[in-house]
C-alpha cells in the first residue's frame, strides 16, 4: 500500500524467529505481537492489524477507498479479514506447511479453500474489482491470499478463469 501511493517509509525488521515481536517497544505498537504494524511519526500514530492500517493509509492518501463505495470496500475488507485470510490460511497450514499431520484439518481446509475460490471467481465475474469497478483496500489486502496459490501445487484445482484474470 506504501508503495501504491508513493508515501515514503522506512522499513524495521521484526524477526520472529527471535522473538522481536515480544519485544515491549514493539507490545507498544502492536499489543497482540502481531505484524503488520507501522508507526506515522509525522501524525504521531501507530497501527496494528493490516484493514486498520490499509483504511489509515487510504484515508490519509485518499486513494484506493472512494467515499460512495466505502460500505461495499468495507464489506469486502471485512470479508478477507475475518473470512479469506484466516481460511485460507488455516488451508495453508495444514495442506502445505504440515501435510498428513491432520486428515480432518487438511480436508475441511482443502474444502473451504475450494469454495471460496469459487466464491471469489463467481463474484468476479459480474465485478472488475471485488468492490465494483475501483480497485480498492479490498483488493490489496485480498491479493497476497490469492497470489499464494500460484507457489504451491493446488494453483489449478482452485483458481478458475475470472480470478486468474483479477490476478
Amino acid at each position: 500500500m506504501l508503495e501504491e501511493i508513493k508515501f515514503d517509509y522506512k522499513i524495521t525488521e521484526i524477526d520472529l524467529s527471535k522473538g522481536d515481536q515480544f519485544n515491549i517497544n514493539f507490545r507498544k505498537i502492536s499489543p497482540l505481537s502481531k505484524i503488520p504494524a507501522i508507526t506515522d511519526h509525522k501524525n504521531k500514530v501507530s497501527l496494528f492489524q493490516s484493514g486498520a492500517i490499509l483504511i489509515y493509509l487510504a484515508e490519509l492518501s485518499e486513494k484506493f477507498y472512494d467515499i460512495e463505495n466505502r460500505n461495499l470496500i468495507n464489506q469486502w475488507l471485512m470479508a478477507q479479514m475475518g473470512d479469506i485470510g484466516p481460511m485460507l490460511g488455516q488451508h495453508h497450514q495444514f495442506h502445505h506447511y504440515n501435510p498428513g499431520k491432520s486428515k480432518f484439518g487438511e480436508e475441511r481446509y482443502f474444502n473451504i479453500a475450494k469454495r471460496l475460490y469459487k466464491d471469489l471467481d463467481e463474484h468476479l465475474s459480474t465485478s472488475d474489482f471485488l468492490a465494483g469497478k475501483k480497485y480498492s483496500i479490498a483488493d490489496i489486502a485480498t491479493f497476497p491470499w490469492i497470489s499464494l496459490q500460484i507457489f504451491f501445487r493446488s494453483f489449478r484445482v482452485f483458481l478458475e478463469l475470472q480470478l486468474i484474470m483479477w490476478l
